[in-house]
């Protein structure tokens, strides 16, 4: 919990809460702090008896695979996607050209790097972000053309590399995936804003800074292809154990993927975990099944030869 990233407190947050959602009579939790600075507090003698790692680490240097291959260096069973899916998801821009290849529909974009001319073929309004950080850290809308070298200063200020996308109207739709080469889609949530009029940080982590409506108020149809794309996009990025996949429904139905997070917030009250427990799986039960999903997959890589 904790690492480098600027989602240092979100993971700091969503740990404790993991932490207090293991049973104790089945677990025996070994809390492993990063902080800022990047040196990991524990002791050798915990760290040899260590039989599944619960990576709770949001955005660069946790979500993005770097700990995943650590992981996989020593052997250790591990919860959530590995190296390939951590790295694909975590960079937007690589991202969306699987989805595309795979044939899953996305917000067109343009992607900008470091000494890039800044003129965009995409028109205002338009989003533009970082393409490897996430809960929403270093986005802007843009709604005016004067706004755009700020934002583009603010986004490169996070990242090389920053993508510049049309701004789709529609209801933000989220959805939970769990498993590994057979996974479930949750009921769909739709996101509504409260402390600010687009899904930012604030709104995402503040007290009443949002509100979860379940099921989303979307056509059926809608609702169902989100859960069918949720999945798709988790198997096209080779994911497992879990994923939380956003979408845009816009006014005429179709639904559209924003992105892909292999750790989201996890909180007991965060969207994945309330949106499982839409679906009939509580939060001790999915952290069992998710520690169960990364032990399944540590058994089944062992018998490969390489």
């Amino acid at each position: 919990m904790g690492g480098r990233s600027s989602e240092h407190e979100v993971s700091l947050d969503s740990a404790r809460s993991v932490i207090e959602g293991l049973d104790p009579e089945r677990y025996e939790v070994v809390p492993i702090e990063i902080p800022r600075a990047g040196p990991w507090l524990l002791s050798a003698k915990e760290a040899a008896r260590l039989d599944v790692v619960f990576p709770v680490l949001h955005g660069p240097f946790g979500e993005d695979g770097a700990v995943q291959g650590l992981l996989e260096l020593a052997g250790v069973a591990y919860v959530g996607a590995g190296v390939a899916g951590s790295a694909l998801a975590m960079d937007k821009d690589l991202f969306k050209a699987v989805m595309r290849d795979k044939g899953i529909p996305v917000a067109r974009s343009e992607t900008l790097r470091a000494g890039d001319e800044t003129e965009s073929s995409i028109v205002v309004p338009c989003v533009v972000k970082p393409a490897r950080l996430g809960s929403s850290v270093g986005i802007s809308m843009v709604r005016a053309e004067a706004d755009l070298p700020a934002a583009l200063e603010l986004a490169f200020a996070h990242d090389e590399k920053i993508l510049v996308e049309e701004l789709l109207d529609g209801v933000e739709v989220e959805c939970s995936v769990l498993g590994n080469d057979d996974p479930i889609a949750s009921v769909p949530g739709e996101i509504v804003p409260l402390a600010s009029d687009w899904y930012d940080y604030e709104a995402k982590y503040a007290e009443g800074g949002m509100e979860l409506v379940v099921p989303p108020r979307v056509p059926a149809e809608a609702a169902a292809r989100v859960q069918e794309l949720a999945v798709a996009a988790f198997l096209a990025s080779d994911c497992e154990g879990m994923a939380r996949v956003d979408f845009f429904v816009r006014p005429d139905g179709e639904v559209v993927v924003n992105e892909l997070n292999t750790i989201p917030g996890f909180t007991a009250t965060s969207v994945y975990a309330k949106l499982f427990e839409a679906t009939g799986v509580p939060y001790p039960r999915l952290l069992d099944r998710l520690v169960a999903l990364a032990l399944e997959r540590r058994d089944r890589r062992a018998a490969l030869r390489y």
